[in-house]
């Protein structure tokens, strides 16, 4: 059986050391490198010793070395870190599979960039839960297209640092698209004071942080007489892990090109 070797960023938080785990437990991957920032006290310690084995793969700051052996970075970081992995993998021909959140629409252009020489899945979520409930929104914005008022309520563990969350954001854009409307045109995100009526073409934002949430999200399309809410609630990271595999096996034999997890899961 042929294995896929891969890279993890990120190795000491808590998404990276999911994945680490995910990767050992799988029988076609092996870790192949683990990075994480210069002044980390992993670094230098093996990847899998917060899980009491060794995996024979040390924690490093160069990317080179921790990208040398692989065949795709699994990247959950930061954006401005993960763009700096990309030129790296863009020299190295090492594929992508990038669920970190908070990109600009510059930064998400330098992904696109470096999509002309290795192959990037990029994605707000790597859940397939998730992904299948961005599938039912779609269904559910083009059957009720009016008489609806549309709110999208996230909440996530107090240390994220970006609000809305990259789902809340995606989940927005695939109901405006479906709507035939722009999401930088309708989206309300915060409301404070007398705002007046709400604008019916409006989609709005309600971000929580708190405790140890890992990420709920509801979508509630608001009637009269009647509401629909469509939710997904993650109650472990172990999704975001599986679904990030499932994307680089789909990346495996890809030298090029920009993907999502609807290309993965088959729904385009």
């Amino acid at each position: 059986m042929t294995r896929h070797a891969i890279t993890v960023a990120g190795a000491s938080g808590r998404m990276g050391q999911m994945l680490i785990e995910a990767i050992g437990k799988a029988d076609d991957c092996v870790l192949a490198g683990a990075l994480d920032l210069a002044g980390s006290p992993m670094l230098g310690q093996d990847a899998g010793v917060f899980l009491g084995q060794k995996t024979g793969v040390w924690v490093t700051s160069d990317l080179r070395a921790g990208l040398a052996a692989s065949q795709t970075l699994i990247d959950f970081t930061r954006p401005q870190g993960t763009l700096a992995h990309l030129q790296m993998c863009r020299e190295l021909g090492v594929n992508a599979v990038v669920g970190t959140t908070g990109f600009s629409d510059a930064q998400k252009n330098e992904i696109a960039a470096a999509a002309q020489d290795v192959a990037i899945m990029l994605a707000p979520s790597m859940s397939v839960g998730v992904n299948v409930t961005l599938k039912l929104l779609e269904l559910a914005a083009k059957a009720l297209p009016t008489g609806y008022d549309i709110e999208i309520i996230e909440a996530h563990h107090r240390h994220k640092v970006d609000a809305p969350s990259g789902t809340a954001l995606k989940m927005g854009e695939v109901i405006a698209s479906s709507l035939g409307r722009d999401l930088k045109d309708c989206a309300v995100y915060a409301r404070e004071g007398v705002t007046g009526e709400r604008d019916p073409s409006s989609i709005g934002f309600a971000t929580i942080r708190g405790g140890d949430i890992v990420g709920d999200h509801t979508v509630l399309f608001a009637g009269t007489g009647e509401r629909i809410e469509i939710s997904h609630k993650s109650s472990s990271r172990a999704n975001f892990a599986q679904g990030s595999l499932r994307a680089m096996r789909f990346l495996a034999g890809r030298k090029t090109g920009l993907y999502d997890m609807f290309d993965v899961l088959g729904f385009k």
